[in-house]
């Protein structure tokens, strides 16, 4: 029963090795403040006895905003109040809660932010295509303080502690990546590593400067990406030994960049559901989207990779050989045997779930009861595509059609 033994993340002692991954929710006003939905999913989630939650992203800085509707912000003093009720109803059930921080970098699009685009450099993303204005050394500095202003008003809303986003081809992310930063100042990419951990390494610094080391700091990252100048094992390998050195309390490994996003979350592609919502795909030319999308939905299909059990499961296996923090593994866990072996094999030390979540709020202690269960998520993606809608984040199961 070691997936229901307690352990820990730094200073955080949890009830059990199962986490919420972060999942979007879609549950703030227009302005970034969260709705009263917001605190009813994670009391839900913290009743259903899951050990751990990771909140969906919140932006640090109003540019680094995401373009889907209802994301949270933590990019001010004033949000203390806001999340204060969150994470008291959170502790109730003797359950840890982690804010996850993240700026998007070239991962928006002004439309919806109301403000330039600003990445790394100035390359383009595949899928958000606008051409992102490269940030100066003195903005990367500033960011680093965002960051950590993000993480202290995080604590103060009694969050125990904060997850960087440093995956899925956010603004971490993009410095991460060669194939990505070709800065020339202090920022870019190190010849020996060839990673680009310089703003990381900052962010994670000023973090433990301002909320000390009573206050978890996990880091998500992801393992491999799909670009043409491929991530490699050796690369990654890097990343994993140059955190080990900033002795975070948690890593989570999971896959890819929003360019191709169902890599990330891998299953089925609700191509109706996407042109209806996705404001990237839809558009109401009838030639002219008969053709984008033939040919937008050919390339998704040549790169998709499908869903399989603990699809990330390798890339946690590297990062659990080269360092002692504790590995969050993510992505594919679906069955409680499949997490059992993960944890009994010493593969990773916590098994992270988003969609079956989604599903079942109360997985937790459907497994507790029956370590054989498998959750009643079928992969079908609705809930992921929906995130683009002005909906908030739930199963969609039983309405596939809408």
């Amino acid at each position: 029963m070691k997936l229901f033994e307690p352990a820990t993340l730094g200073p955080c002692r949890l009830k059990n090795r199962l986490i919420r991954s972060a999942t979007f929710e879609g549950m703030a006003d227009h302005q970034g403040y969260p709705l009263p939905e917001y605190r009813l999913l994670y009391k839900t989630l913290a009743s259903g006895g899951v050990g751990g939650i990771i909140t969906g992203f919140a932006y640090i800085s109003s540019e680094g905003k995401a373009m889907q509707p209802g994301q949270v912000r933590i990019d001010r003093q004033e949000m203390v109040q806001y999340f204060l009720p969150v994470t008291n109803e959170v502790h109730k059930y003797d359950c840890k809660i982690f804010m996850q921080l993240a700026h998007t970098g070239r991962q928006t699009r002004k439309k919806e932010t109301g403000q330039d685009v600003w990445g790394v450099s100035n390359k383009k993303s595949l899928y958000f295509r606008g051409s992102p204005r490269e940030l100066a050394t003195e903005q990367v500095y500033a960011l680093v303080k965002r960051f950590a202003e993000a993480a202290g008003y995080a604590k103060a809303a009694g969050f125990d502690g904060v997850q960087v986003h440093a995956a899925h081809g956010y603004l971490i992310h993009q410095f991460l990546l060669p194939s990505i930063n070709c800065r020339t100042d202090e920022f870019g990419i190190d010849a020996k590593s060839r990673i680009g951990t310089e703003f990381l390494g900052l962010v994670i610094q000023e973090i433990r400067k301002t909320c000390g080391y009573d206050f978890a700091l996990l880091v998500k990252v992801s393992g491999d990406d799909d670009y043409f100048t491929k991530f490699t094992s050796e690369q990654f390998g890097n990343l994993i030994r140059f955190l080990d050195t900033q002795k975070v309390d948690g890593l989570e490994i999971s896959y890819g960049t929003m360019d191709h996003a169902l890599n990330i979350f891998r299953g089925e592609i609700p191509s109706k559901v996407l042109l209806r919502h996705n404001p990237v795909f839809k558009t109401n030319h009838g030639i002219r989207k008969i053709l984008h999308n033939s040919l937008i939905f050919c390339l998704m299909r040549v790169k998709l990779k499908p869903f399989s059990p603990t699809y990330n499961l390798e890339y946690a296996k590297i990062a659990k050989a080269l360092t002692t923090i504790p590995i969050l593994s993510v992505g594919g866990f679906r069955k409680g045997v499949e997490m059992r072996e993960c944890l009994e094999n010493g593969f990773a030390d916590f098994i992270s779930l988003c969609r079956p979540f989604i599903c079942e709020p109360n997985l937790a202690e459907k497994l507790k009861q029956d370590l054989n269960y498998s959750a009643q998520c079928i992969n079908c993606n609705v809930c992921a595509i929906m995130c683009d809608s002005d909906q908030p984040t739930r199963c969609y199961q039983k309405y596939s059609n809408s």
